[in-house]
């Protein structure tokens, strides 16, 4: 009875309080902030992990080694011979790799008579997916040109040392000759599946006079490769998209729902003051209520076009979702699945729905331990469409269960 009666004299006090400084001032001021909004760029950007997008090249064909020649007898000729290459590469992105190729032959050359060598060539190469980047990324892409450029190192030997002309400083002729190239090339990609792709290229290095240990005229020498093959990719080519302003529209309805809550709350905050301004102290009635821990789910999740995976942005409300059920026991809910209309067949639409509310149940239950009793799935498919804007019908909300 004493705290009652202390708890009713407080309040009186407040109300008291209240009424005086509403008709000091019946004016109620609600700060709204400034936000400046940075311009962004519509553009889809496009990132993968380190682990995906690896592939093993592995080819043959022939080289044409072009050098200082000459013959004794007759006039000088450039020689084919056989090359094989083997190589591992990694795209970084939809428009850029990285490629470390090694290359083994033996090259013939005129020198007074026809001598030949053993050559092992080992290259770094950057890519470039030229179709990519003008038209557009498509991992399903059947022909794709790429250029590339590189660096590397050639390590030649077996030479005759009776035409060999460059001295090894110990009173002999050298046998044997590192050189380091840079190199450039086009290679012509054909998809044959996900996993495999056919591949024709051409390459040329350049290097130094020394290059068939032979020192005279042209200071460039170069070796010209053709050969084909098949790169084995290592789980396809997949590359996750992002576009900041897909969301843009569901953002600025949230925050017209915003601005809508402040309207409101303005003119709530008027009314009550001015109310205040005319109740007498009533008499204060201690009533015990109940202790109501609910709140409203205002979480969604959002999906993209065709998709049932759950993207580590919209993650966050799932994991919202399980924090709110673990902190009110007694709730269920019942996870509801949409598809927008505009995109495939109801019977699809439908099974899609099913798939979307399946991957949170998952989550919830899997993930973050989520009793399975207390959630129901419903796949409402595009049947019923919450909003007017197509895609936002992309989505799972969650709703009270029984």
């Amino acid at each position: 009875m004493k705290k009652n009666l202390l708890l009713a004299i407080a309040g009186c006090g407040a109300m008291l309080l209240s009424a005086n400084t509403a008709k000091a001032q019946e004016t109620v001021v609600v700060e709204e902030s400034v936000i400046t909004e940075a311009p962004v760029e519509c553009k889809t950007q496009y990132s993968t992990s380190w682990k995906d997008n690896w592939f093993i090249q592995l080819g043959a064909g022939v080289q044409i080694p072009y050098v200082d020649h000459y013959l004794n007898k007759g006039d000088g000729k450039r020689h084919i011979s056989p090359v094989y290459n083997v190589g591992v590469g990694h795209w970084f992105s939809p428009y850029l790799g990285f490629r470390l190729t090694g290359y083994y032959g033996k090259f013939r050359y005129d020198w007074a008579t026809v001598n030949k060598a053993n050559m092992a060539n080992v290259n770094a190469d950057l890519m470039w997916d030229m179709f990519n980047s003008i038209g557009g990324v498509k991992a399903d892409r059947v022909f794709s040109i790429i250029p590339f450029v590189g660096v590397g190192g050639t390590y030649t030997w077996d030479f005759n040392p009776a035409y060999a002309v460059i001295p090894d400083g110990e009173g002999h002729r050298k046998t044997k000759e590192f050189t380091l190239p840079v190199s450039a090339g086009l290679q012509l990609r054909f998809r044959l599946c996900k996993y495999v792709d056919f591949f024709a290229e051409a390459r040329a290095n350049f290097y130094g006079d020394n290059f068939n240990n032979v020192v005279s005229g042209d200071p460039i020498e170069a070796n010209l490769s053709v050969y084909g093959g098949f790169n084995i990719n290592f789980g396809g080519r997949k590359f996750t998209g992002y576009n900041p302003c897909e969301y843009l529209g569901y953002i600025n309805s949230l925050n017209q729902q915003v601005n809508d809550l402040r309207g409101t709350l303005a003119t709530t905050a008027a009314a009550l003051a001015a109310a205040e301004a005319q109740l007498p102290c009533p008499e204060v009635v201690a009533v015990e209520c109940p202790e109501n821990n609910a709140a409203p789910m205002m979480s969604t999740v959002r999906f993209k076009i065709n998709s049932a995976d759950i993207s580590d942005e919209e993650m966050v409300n799932v994991y919202n979702t399980a924090e709110y059920l673990k902190a009110n026991p007694s709730v269920n809910v019942l996870i509801k699945g949409y598809a927008d209309k505009d995109t495939g067949t109801s019977e699809y639409n439908q099974a899609l729905s099913q798939k979307r509310a399946q991957a949170v149940y998952d989550i919830l239950t899997k993930t973050y331990g989520v009793d399975k009793s207390r959630l129901a799935i419903e796949a409402e498919g595009s049947s019923q469409q919450l909003y007017n804007v197509n895609s936002w019908n992309r989505i799972v909300i969650f709703v009270p269960g029984n």
